[in-house]
């Protein structure tokens, strides 16, 4: 009976966010829609490989579909921070399901070339740069105390791994017997899920901020806020390394799956839902923690995780070996990944979070056209196995060079508190990771 109501205690804790009736509701729908737009992820690059079999237009459609978010992220923060959230997010989604259909349609109709899987690449990257930090922003919208904020982004975590584990593993099937069309118009219809879910919710009236400063003004101050405040910069530009080396092997993941391990799209489903498993894995993890007390530590462990991860599986010529070793490759990218996302929202100020949450996709979403670039380059330069080694060494590098500025971040982060009223376990957190032994 005690572990009876262990369990039931414990699993309360890690859901206690889906007692708001909206994020409820958001969580219900995106989970669905994740799955379709995971599938959409899968079947991409295995079409572009497919019509191609170069693993430069690989890093090319990966360029295309990641850079708009480099140039647009600071625009569509400032926005956001200017405009209704909700407006923002529901044509987000609107435009996201055409662009889902229009893809089906063309593969399905036998009319696509690959300027065509390109161009639409750009495309959808143009809207998630607008969507990214607006469904990040309107979290705290969704949930009416700030100290369930952490919880709710590990929940966020926990459904989109959730749906990179399940949305690979369908696509894997059907790409092998019904083909990339039905990936996408499943993706599309999708859609309707969350944006179903969006016009259930109940939110309260908010005109939007009528600001008279200058679009570049805006995004001047942002910049400073984001790059003047050291906790914040380090976060940042940990994040945009890592995602860098991100691409080391997802862009490359087609080719690990056929040429290295010998497999076809079953491998290259499986391979991604591995990784989907372990970020899954390390979301229930977050979720179920009661406070962000020490998530300073775990940004570089989770790196340094997920960077050995990379170094291992350059080595793996094993199908079951590779599936093991991407499970902690994906939990170590998610840990970072939601642990900096819970600190970036809960010590950045209100008015300023569309911009922070701004840059947060840029370094997640922005650099990642360079990394597919630099990934197929290397890849026709030394190999895919070498190219997947190099990026973790750099990804624990980062992380060791991190670590070093962690006493400096205790120190700034006290006063920033105090001043700011912010949680005590986020100051906490970043301290007592300073504190610990450097390797």
């Amino acid at each position: 009976m005690l572990c009876h109501f262990s369990i039931s205690e414990r699993f309360r804790v890690i859901f206690r966010s889906l007692k708001y009736r909206n994020y409820r509701l958001f969580f219900y729908g995106q989970s669905i829609s994740l799955i379709g737009t995971w599938m959409q992820r899968i079947a991409v690059p295995w079409l572009v490989y497919k019509m191609t079999g170069s693993a430069m237009l690989l890093g090319i459609s990966g360029f295309a579909g990641q850079v708009p978010s480099l140039f647009l992220s600071p625009f569509a923060g400032v926005l956001t921070d200017r405009m209704n959230r909700y407006n923002v997010l529901m044509w987000t989604q609107i435009l996201s399901m055409l662009h889902a259909f229009i893809l089906a349609w063309l593969v399905l109709s036998g009319n696509i070339v690959i300027w065509q899987v390109i161009l639409l690449s750009f495309i959808i990257g143009c809207i998630n740069s607008f969507e990214v930090p607006a469904r990040h922003s309107f979290v705290i919208e969704m949930v009416e105390k700030k100290d369930d904020l952490g919880n709710a982004i590990a929940l966020n975590s926990l459904m989109f791994n959730g749906a990179r584990l399940i949305g690979p593993s369908i696509a894997g099937i059907l790409l092998a017997s019904a083909g990339e069309g039905i990936c996408f118009l499943i993706n599309g219809f999708s859609f309707v899920c969350v944006i179903f879910s969006l016009m259930l919710m109940r939110l309260e009236r908010k005109e939007p901020v009528i600001n008279n400063t200058d679009l570049k003004k805006d995004i001047t101050d942002g910049f400073s806020y984001v790059f003047g405040f050291l906790p914040i910069r380090h976060i940042i530009l940990l994040l945009a390394l890592v995602n860098i080396m991100v691409m080391f092997y997802s862009t490359l993941m087609p080719v690990f799956a056929k040429e290295i391990l010998g497999g076809d799209s079953h491998t290259y489903g499986f391979l991604m839902g591995a990784a989907g498993f372990g970020a899954l894995i390390g979301a229930i993890f977050l979720a179920s923690r009661e406070t962000v007390l020490k998530l300073g530590r775990l940004i570089p462990a989770a790196v340094i995780l997920f960077g050995t991860g990379l170094v291992v599986l350059s080595f793996s010529r094993i199908f079951s070996l590779s599936l093991v070793i991407m499970i902690f490759v994906g939990m170590g990218l998610m840990l970072q990944a939601a642990s900096s996302n819970t600190i970036l929202q809960t010590i950045t100020d209100d008015d300023k979070r569309g911009r922070v949450m701004s840059f947060y996709t840029m370094a997640i979403m922005g650099m990642a056209p360079f990394g597919s670039l630099l990934a197929g380059w290397l890849a026709k330069s030394i190999g895919t196995p070498s190219t997947i080694f190099t990026g973790g060494i750099i990804s624990v590098a980062g992380a060791l060079l991190f670590l070093r500025k962690l006493p400096e971040l205790r120190q700034i982060v006290r006063p920033i508190y105090v001043k700011m009223g912010i949680i005590p376990e986020v100051a906490e957190g970043i301290q007592n990771a300073s504190e610990s032994e450097m390797p």
